[in-house]
């Protein structure tokens, strides 16, 4: 049964508010889920906001909270970007890997149906940009028709070490669309022997060769680094080392290694520090790639009806700014 003391309980907690405060009303554990109903129907009525719902507490707002995705730039508003996984078979085993890719990783495959399926679908739920990774994608090998299917919806960027580029590898990626993929691919330092210490022996160079057949065969090339946050300070000689290979300042990528997958550490993400890159996996829906191997991270294992997922992030994390807001009140004294 209903409390029927509920919208009374309401109106007295927050009257006591200011606009924008936040107070919590307890639920009972029978009728919680109606009594949820309630307090969502009495907040959209009266112009005030439920933050969210946990532990049979619900958080309630004096009036509603300014649009959360204001303060972001435009390509980090969740459903702005979306990542794929191709797969998680990689011919390198990087001892930071984010996702335990390996030799040995099981390969977890998407698939192209169903890469076909997302873009289509990302396309109209207002997504701009796709984002193919892995692994390594280039040991698929229908890859060409995976990107194909991708840049005929959709500008797409495709990550990769860049150390298969020959033989039938190197005729897929000829038949790649040259104005709508980017190819990203990863270096982490100007000379070997930082990068092939984490990466393998001679994975530098290959990665640097591959750059330069990739740059030949008449695709934009961006190169991403995995960086201890510590070696942030020593930047400009590796930058300086990008501008000669003919890597423009804009696609030069510098991210801070992430405790997570095969890393022994890194920065410590959380659904709470990270803003979501909505991300999909043969195992379903992830918040952000560098979390997509990890169920903590898991948003849901169901890939379609793709907006359902994306509204469901949005959703998400316009409740986690709240609580966030909630636990940060003005507390005037004067």
């Amino acid at each position: 049964m209903v409390n029927p003391l509920l919208v009374l309980d309401l109106v007295e907690r927050t009257g006591a508010l200011p606009v924008g405060g936040t107070t919590t009303v307890p639920l009972g554990e029978v009728a919680r889920e109606h009594e949820t109903e309630l307090v969502a129907l009495w907040c959209e009525r009266n112009g005030n906001e439920l933050v969210g719902v946990r532990d049979g507490v619900a958080t309630v707002r004096r009036g509603r909270s300014p649009d959360p995705f204001a303060e972001l730039a435009p390509d980090q508003v969740p459903g702005t970007r979306l990542w794929i996984y191709t797969n998680f078979d990689c011919n390198l085993a990087c001892d930071y890997c984010c996702v335990r890719s390996s030799p040995q990783a099981a390969r977890r495959a998407v698939g192209a149906d169903k890469v076909a399926q997302l873009a289509d679908e990302a396309a109209d739920a207002g997504v701009s940009e796709l984002i193919l990774t892995g692994g390594e994608p280039f040991l698929l090998p229908d890859l060409d028709d995976l990107v194909a299917a991708c840049t005929a919806r959709l500008p797409t960027t495709l990550l990769t070490n860049a150390m298969l580029f020959r033989g039938r590898r190197l005729q897929m990626l000829q038949r790649m669309h040259r104005d709508r993929l980017v190819l990203q691919v990863s270096l982490d330092s100007a000379t070997p022997e930082l990068h092939d210490r984490h990466r393998g022996a001679r994975s530098w160079e290959r990665a640097v060769a591959g750059i330069r057949i990739a740059q030949a065969e008449g695709f934009r090339v961006r190169v991403a680094a995995t960086l201890e946050p510590e070696r942030f300070t020593e930047l400009e000689p590796f930058r300086a080392f990008l501008d000669t290979l003919g890597i423009a300042r804009g696609d030069q990528v510098i991210r801070a290694l992430a405790h997570r997958g095969v890393a022994e550490s890194g920065l410590e993400l959380t659904l709470e520090s990270l803003i979501p890159e909505i991300t999909v996996t043969a195992d379903g829906v992830y918040w952000h790639p560098v979390s997509a191997d990890h169920d903590d991270h898991l948003v849901t294992r169901e890939l379609f009806p793709l907006r359902d997922a994306i509204d469901e992030v949005r959703r998400r994390f316009v409740e986690i700014r709240a609580r966030a807001d909630a636990a940060a009140q003005w507390f005037p004294c004067a």
